[in-house]
């Protein structure tokens, strides 16, 4: 089965059935569960009523820079003749963004598109509603949330579901972590998972742990597996400096060792990258940048903590006694310097050590344990009290040893496993009351303990004061994940961190005031660059330690970081999406930080600003976000089993599209780089990166850049000869009816393409009789297997391995094995051959066509470093060829034959002509219009139908059919 990504850019709303799917702050992420789903699984499930054969399940990442692109493609097979229902049901980290989701069924292609969410009415103030919420912009490790869809598969008929999402991995104990849950529920015949890393800096550490089952951690918290080594059977590690490809592929003996049901567990890759000294390190691409900031080996800030923990009844049994483990894990880990105590709250409020905190000693950490031990769940849940109380002890102590712990660095971690039941239960009042008794003096870090928690009181408490929120999942290892969270947070590097730029050489930069530096951590800054003209970059960090305040300055070269990263990125192939991953990187923290300003905002129009400045963002760049929805075309299945046809279809049979702008080439496609979506090239040091990437960009805004050589309008063909370094022009006034060889390799690349003419009368007082124009055309590539491209003005047939039908109104990225076609709805199609070959097709379409005017196709080469020297055809024979101008001596009769009005009943002495093999073609000086008339360009035209100027004779062009790929009928074109 080939592997397929679709990315779809924008397209319009289907007129058929839709079903909505969304990230929503008030959405219940349950109901997009299964009933009988199984509570441990995380990740991948497909759950069907009557079990469709999952022929191929394939999860790629790649990993550029830390941020993250996964694809997900899944086929499966209904092999029963009657319809069956199919559920595609996938977990992604709560942290990323799905960019796109696509399904294909039948053979038909059902996109989707986002949109910004319609307001709803808001709900009573203090209102609890028992429903998790995950929307939250702050994320807790190892979380996933459910995608869900549904859809009636017809008998004997395949479905393929393909989803794409971006995250930023967040650096936590010194390693990056990256989690593929694989968990098909059955065994599969073709199960691939794959993670690509390309870094700008040194990879230091890479470590593929066995599978992990369940939602326990698997590392103790040095890196390594807990009473196992070595990665899962079947798993394939290449790496160098700065690359890695890493392979899963078990198959299913291998599959049925782990696990018969098909639920193998968590595919995890921790990984770490080389950390420069000083300013940290800085990445420039496209007019955006990201600037990574670690600094080690730095001295430790004492802290002072105060822990406030729920006692509350519901603690009883696994939850206080796992929170105890840890409790006393973390007493034996606080340092000599640090200064800690207690709080525990219930109906009551009990204080350890009143009115103070207590310094590490023995006789203290003796004292601590002992009322640990003695802690006894029972009563409600005063979460205002116990809060109010741990801040005023840490305030009071803070304001009393003001000069002596200048340099410290203070916080409350605070836990519950429920919701307000005692004194004030308003989330709102709580919300208030927590941020005055703080007063930016110290962070709350909060974590909460199983299904019952309010979670979003929680990350608002954390988000308005410098902290951040961790979820423990009900049946989780908690005392193992309340440790990983302290040891997170429990060694402070450097506090009050500023990390400012040139004023006039950026702008909107994310967050770039940071309350503290935790070891093990990092701080992420991106930006736009406003003065492009600039070469230099001042980047300024200042910061606290524990010993005094540091100031670190460095002018950086634009152009050479660009390059740098530009260099990087080409030789080790990254893909498509290289192009941009700056800027997507930019917009996603973007749309964070707008998720966190409109969470703390105070005002209704502060809230609106943010929620309009991330609604654009989200749609910019195609995030599904809980301030946008996502509208799915559903396939509908008739009585007798086959598809209906949509609104869409049955529009496109009646009449062309109606976009009288759709005769141009769209501005924001760069028809180049961003679709050049897969190579195949000789193998290097490291190969290329998969294709798992492909498609999941919208192109980047540039502006668009295409080879002259082409055949367009009625038709009028340009070729610019590279050897020659000149551009020649002429028409071929073929008959309606008639398939013309474009150009023909089959010997050597295997691509044929032939194109079909389609006739229209000639307009008033024109000297031809007829117009012709391309109506159809195909692309055949035989190698390294046999598949085909057939354009027509309203869809384009991709048949390989599957057969797909596209229409051309909606904006469509599919990648094959060795073929990748991105359409650009109404406008053109790019088609990339192995990386190598690349073809542009337009799309022109006319709303009121005049009687000489039809819908046709323009045909352009973009990219012929793939084809043979042998290549022929009407503009394959000319790419190797070396062509000649000349000034040939004229005579009145001859020059009259080539003279313009402008030059006839001149004296003439020489004339033009161009040298092709043994051949002299005599020329003029015209003027061509290309790429629907957006470029005009000059030319040498042969005239007399190209007589001379192409091998043989217009006949030796026409085949019998359109995926005739036949040799050319003269022999090869050798040189």
């Amino acid at each position: 089965m080939l592997l397929i990504v679709l990315v779809l850019y924008l397209c319009p709303v289907f007129q058929c059935q839709t079903e909505e799917t969304e990230l929503s702050e008030d959405v219940d992420f349950e109901e997009y569960t299964l009933s009988d789903m199984d509570p441990n699984a995380v990740g991948f499930f497909l759950n069907f009523e009557t079990k469709p054969h999952i022929q191929e399940l394939s999860v790629q990442t790649t990993i550029i820079s830390r941020y993250a692109f996964t694809a997900v493609s899944c086929s499966m097979l209904n092999r029963h003749s009657a319809a069956t229902r199919g559920v595609f049901q996938f977990h992604i980290p709560t942290a990323a963004y799905i960019s796109n989701f696509t399904m294909i069924v039948g053979g038909r292609v059902f996109p989707s598109q986002v949109k910004a969410k319609e307001k709803k009415m808001k709900k009573e103030v203090g209102e609890n509603n028992g429903k998790r919420n995950k929307n939250t912009p702050e994320q807790s490790e190892g979380e996933m949330e459910v995608f869900r869809m549904e859809v009636t598969i017809p008998g004997r008929n395949r479905a393929v579901f393909l989803l794409t999402y971006e995250e930023l991995l967040q650096r936590r104990l010194g390693r990056y972590e990256h989690v593929t849950s694989v968990r098909p529920m059955q065994l599969v015949s073709r199960l691939s998972m794959g993670v690509t890393i390309v870094e700008h800096s040194r990879i230091t550490y890479l470590e593929v742990l066995p599978l992990r089952n369940g939602k326990t951690p698997s590392s103790n918290g040095n890196g390594k597996a807990d009473g196992k080594v070595g990665p899962p059977v079947s798993t394939v590690v290449k790496q160098n400096e700065t690359f890695c490809k890493i392979s899963f592929t078990p198959n299913i003996a291998q599959q049925a060792k782990i696990a018969t049901n098909g639920m193998l567990g968590e595919f995890v890759v921790r990984y770490d990258v080389e950390r420069e000294i000083g300013i940290g390190d800085i990445q420039v691409l496209d007019g955006h940048f990201v600037h990574y900031f670690a600094p080690k080996d730095l001295p430790v800030v004492s802290k002072n903590v105060v822990f406030v923990i729920d006692t509350s009844a519901s603690m009883v049994g696994t939850k206080i006694r796992q929170t105890k483990e840890a409790l006393f894990t973390i007493l034996r880990e606080l340092r000599p310097n640090d200064h800690f105590n207690y709080v525990t709250f219930s109906n009551r409020i009990r204080v350890w050590q009143p009115g103070k905190l207590v310094p590490v000693t023995p006789n203290n950490i003796r004292d601590a344990k002992k009322f640990i031990y003695m802690i006894s769940p029972t009563g409600g849940t005063d979460i205002n009290g116990g809060i109010q109380t741990g801040s005023a002890l840490l305030s009071d102590y803070l304001s009393s040893k003001e000069e002596s712990h200048h340099n410290s660095v203070s916080l409350i971690i605070f836990l519950t496993d429920g919701r307000p039941t005692v004194g004030v239960v308003q989330s709102p009042v709580i919300i208030g009351n927590t941020k005055a008794a703080v007063q930016e003096k110290f962070c709350l870090f909060t974590i909460g303990m199983g299904d019952d928690v309010d979670y979003r009181l929680l990350e608002r408490m954390s988000l308005d004061n410098c902290g951040t929120m961790r979820r423990i999942p009900e049946d989780a290892a908690a005392s193992v994940m309340l440790k990983g969270f302290y040891d997170e947070i429990g060694t402070p590097l450097l506090s009050d961190i500023r990390v400012e730029y040139s004023e006039d050489a950026v702008e909107y930069i994310t967050q770039n005031l940071f309350t503290n530096y935790f070891n093990g951590s990092e701080l992420v800054v991106a930006g736009k660059l406003t003065n492009r003209s600039s070469d230099s970059l001042h980047v300024q960090v200042t910061a606290s330690n524990s010993e005094r305040s540091i100031v670190l300055e460095k002018d950086v070269s634009i152009h050479e970081r660009e390059q740098e990263t530009e260099r990087r990125l080409a030789e080790v192939e990254a893909g498509p999406n290289t192009n941009d991953y700056v800027e997507r990187l930019w917009g996603y923290l973007s749309v964070k930080d707008g998720l966190k300003g409109r969470l703390r905002s105070q005002t209704s129009a502060e809230r609106e600003n943010y929620t309009q400045h991330a609604t654009n963002l989200s749609l910019t760049y195609n995030f599904l976000t809980p301030l946008t929805q996502m509208i799915v075309e559903k396939p509908q299945v008739l009585a007798d089993g086959t598809l209906a046809q949509t609104q869409k279809e049955a529009e496109a049979t009646e009449a062309p599209p109606p976009a009288e702008t759709s005769n141009q080439l769209s501005e924001d496609n760069n028809s180049l780089t961003p679709q050049s979506l897969h190579r195949n090239q000789p193998p290097k040091p490291i190969s290329a990166v998969s294709k798992a990437t492909s498609g999941v960009s919208k192109p980047a805004k540039k502006s668009v850049t295409l080879s002259k050589t082409s055949a367009d309008g009625d038709p009028h063909f340009v070729v610019e000869v590279p050897l020659s370094k000149l551009t020649m022009c002429f028409n071929i006034n073929g008959e309606p009816g008639h398939i013309l060889r474009l150009v023909t390799d089959h010997k050597h690349s295997g691509v044929t393409v032939n194109g079909a003419l389609i006739g229209a009368p000639a307009p008033a007082g024109s000297h031809k009789v007829q117009r012709t124009y391309f109506s159809t055309i195909t692309i055949v590539a035989n190698k390294p297997r046999r598949s085909y491209i057939e354009v027509t003005p309203q869809k384009v047939i991709l048949d390989g391995r599957d057969r797909m039908i596209l229409p051309s109104s909606s904006s469509i990225s599919v990648e094959t094995a060795n073929l990748a076609v991105v359409i650009i709805a109404n406008t053109n199609l790019t088609v990339t051959i192995q990386g190598t070959i690349q073809f542009v097709i337009l799309f022109h379409h006319y709303k009121n066509p005049a009687p000489y005017q039809r819908d046709h196709l323009g045909f352009y080469i973009a990219n012929s470093k793939g084809l043979s020297k042998y290549t022929h055809g009407l503009l394959g024979q000319f790419l190797y060829e070396d062509i000649g101008l000349t000034q040939l001596p004229g005579n009145f009769s001859m020059a009259a034959e080539n003279s313009t009005q402008e030059t006839l009943g001149k004296n003439i002495t020489s004339y033009p002509a161009l040298k092709v093999k043994d051949r002299t073609v005599t020329v003029i000086k015209k003027s061509r219009q290309i790429y629907s008339g957006k470029q005009t360009i000059d030319c040498w035209f042969a005239k007399n139908n190209a007589a001379k100027l192409i091998d043989g004779q217009y006949s030796d062009y026409v085949v019998s059919h359109l995926f005739d790929t036949g040799d050319w009928a003269n022999g090869t074109n050798t040189h």
